[in-house]
């Protein structure tokens, strides 16, 4: 008896130890050890080259349909274009739209980037050129000290001035954004937030970022 007592004892420790094991394993995720680098992000993202896998994975297109330039936000023309985002509203933690979007996320894993940025081509297809994650000032200000940063290189900070005829925060409150151009060569820089080398003239809509 007392052979089979223990036994089933050193049995249930095991089984035990295996399911912790497991859901440590589900759990953990490859950020958590260390930041990823570009190689590390493109392949992590690469499948979304495919912006039907986009949309099945919960990333919504603008609902404005806006392509973004550097001159609907009140920058230089030459400086390019963003292009067409493409966000999961749960990990930009997003809590209302009106009058501007707002939220509590504060998620900054390139590995599952909260948004993808994607050019619209003359057929009417869509080219995935850039990864991007945002998170919001006051929700990011009351548990840090710093702005969130990426490879050393903090995130810019955008925020809407009323006395230009541009929305310079495209229509979302005071944040922290970091683009990250690893599917279009940026002549501006990877980490920049416009890149002359996209284009907007493909794309078929005449909303802007006003008041």
């Amino acid at each position: 008896m007392k052979r089979i007592a223990f036994v089933l004892a050193a049995l249930t420790f095991l089984l035990i130890g295996l399911i912790v094991a497991r859901a440590t394993l589900l759990t953990a995720s490859p950020s958590a050890s260390a930041e990823p680098n570009l190689d590390a992000v493109r392949a992590a993202t690469e499948r979304f080259q495919d912006v039907q896998v986009a949309l099945a994975e919960g990333y919504v297109r603008d609902p404005l349909n806006l392509c973004d330039t550097a001159e609907m936000m009140g920058e230089p023309a030459e400086l390019g274009a963003m292009g067409i985002h493409f966000a999961r509203p749960d990990l930009l933690g997003i809590t209302e739209t009106k009058p501007r979007v707002n939220g509590v996320g504060t998620h900054t894993d390139f590995y599952r980037p909260s948004i993808l940025i994607y050019e619209p081509q003359a057929d009417g297809s869509l080219e995935l050129v850039a990864v991007e994650n945002l998170v919001f000032k006051k929700a990011w200000d009351a548990q840090n000290a710093e702005r969130p940063s990426f490879q050393g290189v903090p995130y810019d900070l955008m925020a809407d001035d009323p006395s230009t005829a541009v929305d310079e925060a495209h229509l979302f409150e005071p944040h922290y954004d970091r683009h990250v151009w690893i599917y279009r060569e940026n002549p501006n820089g990877v980490f920049a937030q416009f890149n002359p080398n996209v284009t907007c003239e493909h794309h078929k809509t005449e909303a802007t970022h006003k008041h």
